[in-house]
């Protein structure tokens, strides 16, 4: 008779401890960033950089190599379960009065910025990797590339500048670094939901209004929870009988559009 004992390890034990040692990670990286925000020399992005890779040669040396893919975890955990709270607090961080001032700067450099980095990224990676003979890819492969290396990431960028004494420029390198990676993941999504076998015209049109239409539906999704989230907190007002509640109701509406983001996109 097959079974599991009870002293056996469930079936995804993998992906359990590449998520306790990930929370474990990021609890320490948040201590000792705490601990030194008053140092010059050392700032949470360096501290979490440093965990990493001194807890990646732990790894890599304790096991011999056999477990140095033990932080690697799914696809799907991640981008169900860890990134929706990443991209919500960075929302919730924003400044909203210097965001919106600044909303159209913020779009030309987010929006526009990150289509013409993504043309030159596939277009060089086109040139660049034929050249090099590293094996054959296809169009959609450089594109996906192009979609990738065009998201940057701001956090170093933030680091050096002050919210109070710069505004203005802490406001256009924040809300270019959220909506700029929100473009590239549509962006990659729209590649990835689109069939790029003999590529045309006509199929170029039929990717643009790929791309048009997650961006829309995500954007009119988001927006839509957000004022549906602050109707019925306003006019139910939770706070009068507990806090907890309105916090509760604030962080589901918030999930709520992002599956409703990911559901609209896989039945696309």
């Amino acid at each position: 008779m097959m079974g599991l004992g009870l002293g056996d390890p469930p079936a995804d034990y993998g992906s359990i401890m590449a998520v306790g040692l990930f929370v474990a990670l990021m609890c320490i990286c948040i201590i000792v960033g705490h601990l030194l925000e008053e140092n010059r020399w050392m700032n949470e992005s360096t501290t979490a950089l440093l965990l990493g890779l001194g807890a990646g040669t732990v790894i890599l040396f304790a096991s011999s190599g056999k477990n140095s893919r033990l932080m690697v975890f799914s696809e799907d955990l991640f981008f169900i379960y860890l990134l929706p709270p990443i991209i919500f607090n960075a929302g919730f961080q924003v400044k909203k009065k210097q965001f919106f001032r600044n909303f159209m700067t913020i779009t030309l450099f987010a929006v526009v910025g990150t289509l013409i980095s993504f043309s030159i990224i596939s277009l060089g990676a086109m040139g660049l990797i034929s050249r090099l003979n590293i094996g054959s890819l296809e169009l959609g492969d450089y594109l996906a590339l192009g979609a990738i290396f065009s998201a940057t990431d701001s956090v170093c960028t933030l680091q050096v500048l002050s919210q109070d004494e710069t505004p203005f420029l802490y406001s256009l390198v924040f809300g270019e670094g959220v909506v700029n990676d929100a473009t590239s993941v549509v962006l990659f999504n729209a590649i990835q939901n689109f069939d790029l076998g003999n590529f045309s015209s006509l199929k170029f049109l039929q990717f643009i209004g790929n791309f048009l239409y997650l961006f829309g539906a995500s954007t009119f999704l988001g927006v839509a929870s957000g004022l549906l989230s602050a109707y019925v907190i306003k006019k139910l007002y939770f706070g009068r009988h507990s806090t907890d509640r309105e916090v509760a109701i604030m962080m589901l509406m918030a999930y709520l559009s992002y599956m409703l983001a990911e559901v609209s996109t896989l039945h696309y």
